[in-house]
């Protein structure tokens, strides 16, 4: 099958990818768009996996309130470079991630950086880790994600680095 100009953008409009990499993934679909994402998908997952490593010097610190200014988040994500860090997808992402904090109240950012003291301090299993972990959480923004895909995903569409550095939960009266 003959992979379209059309095709490329629609895909590229749908998924964020680079040009070449949807035209990529479409021929090696056979011009199937749903099996070009997946496999865009598998790559951007893949990507992101490599740029693990790469220093996160810049990003961001967002907020959110809520509660009539009884519940609030302070987060900080970082990326790169400041290019990215201003793009409205870096900051929605940013801002998703305060209110899921303020939503979910995790302890954790993610199951490696929960302190083994605390874990038997507290008796808390395997399970509850995860359920403590930011990145592990189901996002309440889009139930069939969890935060750290949402972090993988937007890696993937920007080319960099993307991690959560720290954060903090306020809440009146605790």
């Amino acid at each position: 099958m003959e992979i379209t100009a059309e095709m490329v953008k629609v895909l590229r409009e749908e998924t964020g990818a680079g040009i070449m990499d949807c035209k990529r993934a479409l021929q090696e679909a056979g011009g199937n768009s749903e099996a070009a994402r997946s496999i865009l998908k598998e790559k951007g997952f893949a990507s992101a996996a490599k740029k693990a490593s790469r220093e996160t010097g810049q990003g961001l610190v967002e907020t959110y309130i809520h509660g009539g200014g009884r519940i609030g988040a302070m987060v900080e994500v970082n990326c790169e470079t400041d290019f990215v860090a201003r793009t409205d997808e870096f900051k929605s992402l940013a801002r998703d991630i305060a209110m899921q904090i303020v939503a979910m109240n995790p302890r954790f950012i993610s199951i490696e950086t929960a302190s083994e003291e605390e874990i038997a301090r507290d008796g808390l299993t395997a399970d509850d880790v995860k359920q403590m972990s930011l990145l592990s959480q189901v996002s309440i923004r889009d139930s069939s994600r969890t935060i750290g895909q949402m972090i993988t995903e937007t890696i993937a569409k920007s080319g960099e680095n993307i991690r959560v550095r720290r954060f903090n939960r306020f809440e009146l009266g605790r």
